[in-house]
């Protein structure tokens, strides 16, 4: 589907840019929530009194309601469209936000990270879906990367401006006053936001409840494309969403010896890196669309290689050279991760699109999950060796990638024949 235009497709334009983008915002401010901890990680420990692995826990069930509700999400956002399931989710991310900021207990925090991860899942499958209604076929790799990249800026705004509100303020006031834009992007969506434009409503489909449930799933699921797509997410993602999200600035500043200055200034990296290869890869696979495969495994196999490197360093810390090294390859694990959209879309019909992605978006969340509580259990079973607690980051990098040389074939047939099924379409198409 290299730059040809499918019969049915949406315009795109102006106000497609328009429309998508305030989908995008409501990605964005998510993504500010999302990666609040991980700027207050230390605050965190400090604030509830609690040790590394119940640090850890903080993100885990935060990302258990993440990957557990891709699913769900995608069928509702199939079913009901992507306005409603965006407006759900502003709501339930902006209430999980004040609850983190007024917890008076550990308990109530966990509470209240969950609830924010439940409005958060709703997000990003829901933006995705915009950018099919809105745009043509040909643009959705680079529209899902852009839509990445601003996750990214999101990210770069908890690093940059939640962390010295932290600090400056205090957590209350920080966490509290971050939620004001929660209710902002709720208004915008409300008001502004359609889910496709005139002329291209989709199908009527008979929801049969249960049934009409197992048929999406199985269907999307029995699509090689679909389950390669969440093995390069699975692969992919977790390493920079891991660093990003708890452990990246308590091993900069506890094992590397860095000031929370610098530390914050590396995890600042990460993102600009995250934002310049999007565009990058955005770009390549537009053009060029066998790129996929081979910019997702070389971003893992630059990873393994940066990672153990810097695990491995003789000597007390390694040098600032190497960590800024690893932290510009651990900017290209957010693209690449979005890769796994480019294998489940064409596999996919439109009606099922909310469905697949859903899937393929639990990969990388489980993985991250995984790794989390891994890092947070070999920290305490190894008095604090961050050598050993992230050589976790190895073993699921080898199970994602076994994963994804036993389906490309599969997937890649799947997709060649169904390539030359939509060309025998348009040649039919009537003029």
């Amino acid at each position: 589907m290299n730059g040809a235009t499918l019969p049915g497709d949406p315009p795109g334009g102006r106000r497609a840019v328009a429309v998508w983008s305030i989908g995008v915002a409501v990605y964005f401010v998510a993504v500010i929530f999302r990666t609040s901890l991980g700027v207050a990680g230390l605050d965190a420990a400090d604030r509830f009194h609690v040790n590394a692995s119940a640090l850890s826990t903080f993100s885990i069930l935060q990302l258990l309601v993440y990957a557990g509700m891709q699913i769900p999400v995608g069928l509702l956002v199939d079913r009901l469209g992507t306005k409603k399931v965006l407006s759900i989710g502003a709501v339930l991310f902006t209430a999980g936000q004040l609850g983190f900021a007024f917890s008076p207990s550990y308990g109530t925090a966990l509470a209240s990270r969950a609830l924010l991860g439940c409005g958060d899942a709703m997000t990003f499958i829901s933006v995705l879906r915009l950018g099919t209604r809105w745009f043509p076929a040909r643009r959705g790799p680079l529209v899902a990367q852009l839509a990445g990249l601003v996750g990214m800026a999101g990210n770069l705004i908890s690093t940059l401006v939640l962390a010295r509100l932290l600090h400056s303020v205090g957590w209350t006031p920080a966490f509290a006053g971050s939620a004001f834009a929660g209710a902002v992007v709720l208004v915008l969506t409300l008001l502004f936001l359609k889910d496709h434009p005139e002329g291209h409503e989709p199908e009527p489909s008979s929801h049969q409840g249960a049934a009409y449930v197992r048929r999406q799933i199985v269907a999307a699921w029995r699509e090689p494309g679909t389950r390669l797509g969440m093995w390069v997410h699975f692969t992919t993602q977790f390493p920079a969403m891991v660093f990003l999200l708890l452990w990246g600035l308590p091993f900069l500043v506890q094992a590397q010896g860095l000031s929370r200055a610098t530390a914050g200034e590396l995890l600042t990296l990460v993102v600009l890196s995250n934002m310049v290869v999007g565009l990058v890869y955005g770009q390549i696979v537009a053009r060029r669309h066998e790129a996929r495969l081979p910019l997702a495994l070389g971003t893992v196999a630059a990873t393994a290689v940066m990672w153990a490197l810097t695990l491995v360093w003789p000597g007390d810390h390694a040098p600032m050279g190497l960590l800024v090294a690893l932290c510009v390859v651990l900017g290209a694990c957010g693209p690449a991760s979005m890769l796994g959209f480019d294998f489940a879309r064409p596999a996919n019909p439109p009606e099922r699109q909310g469905t697949a992605s859903g899937i393929t978006n639990m990969g990388g969340f489980i993985a991250s999950m995984t790794t989390l509580f891994a890092i947070g259990v070999l920290l305490d079973a190894t008095g604090d060796d961050y050598s050993v607690a992230f050589s976790a980051v190895f073993v699921l990098q080898l199970l994602g990638v076994t994963q994804i040389f036993r389906l490309r074939g599969r997937a890649a047939r799947r997709e060649r024949e169904r390539l030359v099924a939509s060309r025998v379409e348009t040649v039919h198409v009537p003029a």
